[in-house]
């Protein structure tokens, strides 16, 4: 949410400079001092009314016309704004832009304020078409009156790439970043406060492009000249910290991510309160951590704490609230808490339909995740509408070819493949990867998992043939980031000897699931459930290609791992109890065979 309350209070001390002096009268200054303490209280409601008095009152002094009454207009409009009533403080924007440019000139440095506050609010409803012109009028407004190389200027290049990135379009996002930061370090220095803003975009948007070694080293700049110009205790410092935290979070680096968010979480309590929006926000940050981690007894506190103190500073359906209610209802999803997750989605998308209209990109999280729910909770006959919808949302917002679409077309095509409907499936997963591929190149970490998603398709139609080669990409990837011995290359090496397995290819098969139980060993243990799925899988293969006696103490270790780990009761070591009969009776040794599915035929009456 734009933090537009602390600069609304400047712009109300700023008023009367705009009204002319017969009209500072003793009505106008109490209007004025009212709607900043209403302000300051957190009293929108009363000071939007104190405020459209004041525009009253500034009307009938000196003409609808007038630049002051824009200026009446514009923090009107920011208070609509603030309380997330985009509607309300659109038209508000507008005039008093139509104002100023017929008063002013459409050069006037009032005017591009407007342009900003107007740009700004198609930015945050995501209106992005609307928001690129008015920010690019700014720029060339900015470059025309300071020259191409004054801050002014690198402010401008900031909202216009911050834009950019809210759209996916990095290309477009950082040469201008880039050019911000280079005007910001000649006019002011090196160390001066709006490089590190300038540091910060940057690291933003190396982080969410998966660039996240040349992130690190910007944020560890911008939190340097922070903590050096306004001390290790500030708000913009925990700022930083917050998103370096994250950045390790997105790493999986929990061990340094967390004591980073603490540390800002503490700054903030003390600095702004313990009930301040920045609070959440940190809060939410910390308890996404957790949730990642599945520590979800841990999440769900700091959850519900985020959410309250959003709902006491700006009401129950605010649009800033959404995200929160997303959040807490992920938990109890995760939890199994259907029940509870269900109201929460429901209304996150009803306040989102209500601020924005029923076609918002604020919808499309709630529509997929309540989608995932009703896939869970087997009603995949209304997941697909809301797959569908969310999806159509994010083409005619961000185009065919975002990243975010990737996401909704991955999700789509899970549900198809789920049900069954293949031939629906493959072409949306390929254009998933498609998508991936123009936007960073065949080779990128994000890549992994779509490779695998269509591999499985595949292997699932027994296509091995056009699996083989997803899997081998995937596998190059996975040991290039992840290293050699990492889990998630036991999985693939896992994947893609089966793909060679069902195709008789044995010999290639081998090595690989010989090499996933060895990593599996090493990264849970022997006795670890992953072991025994590596252990089976080899134990199989050999009984295929007739080598019972290799086979058989592999089946006999899974079985010892599994009924150790799962109890002696569970499904899946009956599973296991009649494969090794099944060995028993290939090699002629009938009696301890049937033994084996009796204690099988057992666990399945238990």
């Amino acid at each position: 949410m734009k933090q537009l309350i602390a600069v609304l209070l400047l712009l109300l001390i700023a008023w009367w400079a705009d009204v002319p002096a017969y009209a500072q009268g003793i009505e106008w200054e109490t209007l004025n001092d009212e709607v900043v303490a209403l302000n300051k209280q957190g009293q929108y409601d009363r000071a939007v009314v104190v405020a459209e008095k004041a525009l009253q009152v500034a009307e009938q002094v000196v003409g609808a016309d007038h630049p002051s009454v824009a200026t009446s207009l514009n923090n009107l409009a920011s208070l609509y704004d603030a309380k997330g009533e985009y509607t309300e403080a659109e038209p508000l924007y507008k005039r008093a832009l139509a104002i100023n440019e017929k008063a002013l000139g459409p050069y006037h440095h009032k005017v591009v304020r407007n342009l900003n506050s107007l740009a700004s609010l198609y930015k945050e409803t995501g209106q992005y078409a609307m928001a690129e012109p008015l920010y690019k009028r700014v720029l060339a407004i900015q470059e025309k009156a300071f020259g191409p190389d004054d801050p002014e200027v690198g402010t401008s290049l900031n909202n216009l790439a911050l834009l950019y990135s809210a759209q996916g379009q990095y290309t477009q996002a950082e040469p201008l970043y880039k050019r911000a930061l280079a005007i910001d370090e000649k006019a002011l220095g090196r160390e001066h406060h709006s490089v590190a803003r300038d540091l910060d975009n940057l690291a933003g948007l190396y982080r969410d492009h998966g660039e996240w070694a040349q992130a690190k080293a910007l944020y560890e700049r911008a939190l340097a000249i922070e903590q050096k110009a306004l001390g290790p205790d500030h708000p913009t410092v925990a700022t930083i910290l917050n998103n370096l935290g994250g950045l390790y979070a997105i790493e999986l680096d929990y061990a340094q991510a967390e004591p980073l968010c603490r540390r800002a979480l503490a700054i903030n309590e003390k600095a702004l309160g313990p009930d301040h929006y920045e609070v959440a926000v940190i809060l939410r940050n910390l308890a996404r951590m957790y949730d990642t981690q599945g520590q979800y007894a841990v999440a769900e506190p700091l959850y519900k704490r985020a959410l309250a103190i959003q709902e006491k500073a700006l009401g129950p359906y605010h649009p800033s609230e959404v995200r929160g209610l997303y959040d807490l209802a992920e938990v109890y999803t995760n939890q199994g808490e259907y029940a509870q997750a269900e109201p929460l989605y429901k209304r996150a998308i009803r306040i989102s339909e209500k601020a924005f209209g029923p076609d918002h990109p604020s919808e499309v999280r709630g529509l997929y995740k309540l989608a995932e729910l009703y896939i869970i909770t087997v009603r995949a006959a209304m997941a697909e509408p809301l797959y569908k919808r969310a999806l159509a949302i994010q083409e005619k917002t961000l185009g065919p070819d975002h990243p975010e679409v990737a996401v909704n077309l991955s999700n789509l095509a899970h549900l198809y493949k789920q049900i069954g409907q293949y031939a629906v499936a493959e072409p949306l997963y390929k254009r998933v990867l498609a998508i991936q591929e123009k936007g960073l190149g065949p080779y990128h970490p994000s890549e992994v998992m779509d490779l695998d998603d269509l591999a499985e398709l595949y292997t699932n139609q027994d296509k091995y043939a056009q699996a083989e080669p997803l899997y081998k990409r995937a596998l190059a990837i996975r040991e290039r980031d992840l290293g050699p011995d990492h889990p998630e290359v036991a999985a693939n090496l896992k994947n893609l000897a089966r793909v060679y397995s069902e195709q008789g290819e044995y010999a290639q098969a081998e090595p690989l699931y010989k090499r996933a139980i060895t990593i599996s060993e090493k990264a849970f243990g022997p006795d670890h459930y992953e072991v025994a799925v590596n252990l089976m899988n080899l134990a199989w293969m050999y009984e295929q290609t007739g080598q019972h006696v290799m086979a058989e103490p592999l089946y006999k270790r899974a079985l010892a791992i599994q009924e150790k780990g799962l109890g002696p009761y569970h499904p899946k070591v009956a599973a296991s109890l009649n494969n090794l009969a099944l060995l028993y009776r290939k090699t002629g040794r009938e009696k301890e065979a049937k033994e084996l599915e009796k204690q099988a035929a057992a666990i399945k009456v238990k």
